[in-house]
């Protein structure tokens, strides 16, 4: 069928920019799960699978930024040169405030990369996904500087400090949305492909219908008292570590904060994905892979490879039955 150009002159029939399918992506929140979020980009460049939308939560909203501002490569050599002591180097720590890492040295390395590059400057749509304090409402952050908009996504509650955007002061999306298929398909995606990266958990999440204390409790309790006692010996600095990163004895206050927070992020998950379903679900199996497990990138890179490539299929029928 001929169509008519606003010059007044007559178009013969051909693919045309409003004919061409929409693609959204969608990265999901996982801490350092997020790596495998590099994988699966890589495979689908490779397959020449390109999006148009791309919406992230958390550490999906850091690589979603990054891939649209053409900084994906610099951002996994990074990753693959981190390790345990590094990753320490990055957590300033403490005691006062709103968060029990400052975020300081993390907000400085993007800065760094992205300098003032703006959703404006990025050459498809994006959205991060981020939760206001005090409302409890979903904000899509998409104007404004990436690396700000970034650093409010990933705002963990009690271990970043939330941010001061637009007089809102926001926190982790994965709050409120975990998986932001919603957003990519408001901004406009036909066919959306989401990484849900906390997919892999066999077994969480059951009901134990009767528990109670057994005879280890006594030995347990003798201990903590004594790790009391001994623990006006070391220095301040060393008890925020131990506290953080727990002990022998018990989980630190990252496990249990993590922990906690995985646990309301897979129920919300589950709830969104009922009502909103993705057109193709990316799972990497990442079940192994510690939430704080930054240093072990080559791994989670390769397993989000792994993954998207067993979905290029689908994707291609996908594409294929929506064109």
């Amino acid at each position: 069928m001929l169509r008519r150009q606003s010059s007044g002159e007559l178009a013969l029939p051909g693919p045309h920019p409003e004919d061409r399918l929409s693609i959204g992506l969608v990265l999901g929140g996982g801490a350092a799960r997020g790596f495998a979020h590099i994988g699966v980009l890589r495979t689908l460049m490779a397959h020449g699978i390109r999006p148009d939308v791309i919406a992230g939560t958390s550490i999906g909203a850091v690589v979603a930024g990054l891939y649209a501002a053409g900084e994906l490569d610099a951002f996994e050599d990074w990753s693959r040169q981190l390790t345990r002591r590094r990753v320490l180097g990055y957590l300033d720590f403490r005691l006062g405030g709103s968060g029990l890492i400052g975020g300081g040295r993390l907000a400085a390395k993007l800065e760094e990369v992205l300098g003032d590059t703006s959703f404006a400057d990025v050459p498809m749509r994006l959205a991060a996904i981020a939760t206001e304090i005090g409302t409890g409402h979903e904000i899509w952050l998409t104007r404004g500087r990436l690396s700000e908009a970034m650093a409010a996504s990933y705002a963990l509650p009690g271990i970043f400090p939330p941010k001061l955007i637009g007089g809102r002061w926001l926190m982790d999306g994965a709050m409120v949305n975990p998986l932001p298929i919603s957003a990519a398909r408001a901004l406009g995606a036909r066919l959306v492909i989401a990484i849900n990266l906390n997919a892999d958990n066999f077994g969480r999440g059951t009901i134990i219908q009767d528990h109670g204390p057994d005879a280890a409790d006594d030995a347990r309790r003798a201990q903590h008292e004594l790790a009391r006692q001994r623990s006006s010996v070391f220095r301040p600095d060393r008890l925020l570590r131990r506290q953080f990163f727990g002990a022998p004895d018990g989980p630190g206050l990252s496990t249990v904060m993590i922990e906690a927070f995985q646990v309301m992020q897979d129920r919300i998950t589950r709830s969104r994905l009922a009502g909103d379903p993705p057109d193709v679900m990316i799972s990497p199996r990442l079940a192994r892979i510690n939430l704080f497990d930054f240093h072990r990138a080559a791994e989670i890179i390769a397993i989000g490879a792994e993954a998207a490539e067993k979905s290029i299929e689908t994707i291609s029928e996908s594409i294929a039955a929506l064109s």
